[in-house]
């Protein structure tokens, strides 16, 4: 479970990036958070896994408030939770297989690092990773002749290989093709149903996050403006969020093709 209560984050520069956030996200619940750049997503995102720290209020992870977590304590807070990026992060030069290895590495005797071996164990479990993503063909190819779907694919099997009960993405769709995008947030909706694994997602593609998140986060400003299930959102709703601004990526670029492309990818 994550708890918000009075959460806010300010900038030394002043600027007010959290305005008393409260939220319970129990475990298991998938979660889109929307809003326009700069409005707070990542900022809240990443306070999660203590990328960020918050000015004041509190922030518990399973009960656990995390401002208080200190140097190994933040490290082992961060192997329960994935984190996904935009830009996947990943090794290219390097196989797959060798880049979802490295979600071992953490925790890895010096020696074994200094090495690069890894256990019999954890090159299954990187396989099982793969095979849950749809990728597992790909394990001895080279990270740099895949396209960027299937790199995103790769970033998720990598968080996966770690066992997380929690993961977080900040943008995971957004430099990838409608087609592709929707193929990746199936990913992300399967490892939800199938692992009760409590997924948050920072998206601009509001289409996106109604077709697979069973619950969206609206920021407006620093501040939740809305939080309830995806067969609530209405335009009205969106009016609020978005202060009459939509993005480009919103609804209105992908909106008369996600019928047709969630059948595709199903």
């Amino acid at each position: 479970m994550i708890q918000f209560e009075q959460v806010n984050k300010q900038y030394p520069n002043g600027y007010h990036a959290l305005k008393n956030i409260n939220a319970v996200i129990e475990q298991g619940e998938f979660v889109a958070i929307i809003g326009l750049s700069g409005a707070g997503k990542s900022t809240l995102l990443r306070c999660i896994n203590r990328m960020h720290h918050i000015t004041d209020g509190s922030l518990k992870v399973n009960d656990v408030e995390i401002s208080e977590l200190r140097g190994r304590q933040i490290r082992r807070l961060r192997r329960n939770i994935g984190m996904i990026f935009q830009s996947f992060n990943l090794v290219t030069r390097m196989s797959v297989i060798k880049n979802v290895l490295v979600a071992f590495v953490p925790e890895m005797p010096w020696w074994r690092k200094l090495l690069g071996i890894f256990t019999k164990e954890e090159k299954k479990q990187a396989l099982m990773a793969l095979d849950r993503v749809g990728i597992l063909d790909k394990a001895f190819v080279r990270v740099d002749q895949l396209s960027g779907g299937q790199q995103q694919r790769v970033a998720l099997a990598r968080t996966l290989a770690q066992n997380p009960s929690i993961i977080l993405a900040d943008e995971p769709v957004a430099s990838l093709d409608p087609v592709t995008a929707h193929q990746v947030m199936n990913d992300f909706k399967n490892i939800n149903e199938q692992l009760n694994m409590t997924i948050l997602i920072n998206i601009h593609h509001v289409d996106l996050a109604l077709a697979y998140a069973s619950r969206v986060i609206g920021i407006r400003a620093g501040e939740i403006v809305f939080d309830g299930t995806a067969e609530e959102v209405n335009e009205q709703i969106l009016h609020h969020i978005y202060n009459g601004k939509l993005e480009e990526g919103g609804l209105g670029e992908h909106a008369e093709q996600t019928a047709a492309e969630k059948h595709y990818t199903a």
